[in-house]
């Protein structure tokens, strides 16, 4: 695997569910990227992108090759945040963490 993910749910959730979680977050965002191993380089584009032009750059002030990586990124995590916790989901109800290796 590329990448290490830690899905945030509440405490109290079952392990079966943490992993049935983390699996459908994971499905649905290589699904979204067409393939496992493109999860690494995207992700570490994207944060290169948000390091160089802040966490919500001007789409106009990007490259068009900068401009795709943050589309298909935003598009990819979108797809597994719904996928786990629901079209309707707050900010509050859970995150992630993918810790990439050096």
């Amino acid at each position: 695997m590329t990448y290490t993910l830690k899905l945030y749910v509440p405490d109290d959730t079952p392990p079966g569910q943490r992993q049935a979680a983390e699996r459908l977050f994971r499905e649905a965002l290589e699904g979204a990227l067409g393939d496992a191993a493109l999860v690494a380089p995207v992700y570490r584009a994207y944060l290169g992108i948000v390091a160089q032009h802040g966490e919500t750059p001007d789409p106009e002030s990007l490259t068009v090759e900068e401009r795709t990586v943050l589309e298909h990124w935003q598009m990819a995590e979108a797809a597994a945040l719904e996928a786990v916790f629901g079209p309707h989901r707050h900010l509050d109800e859970g995150g992630y963490d993918i810790v990439l290796p050096a």
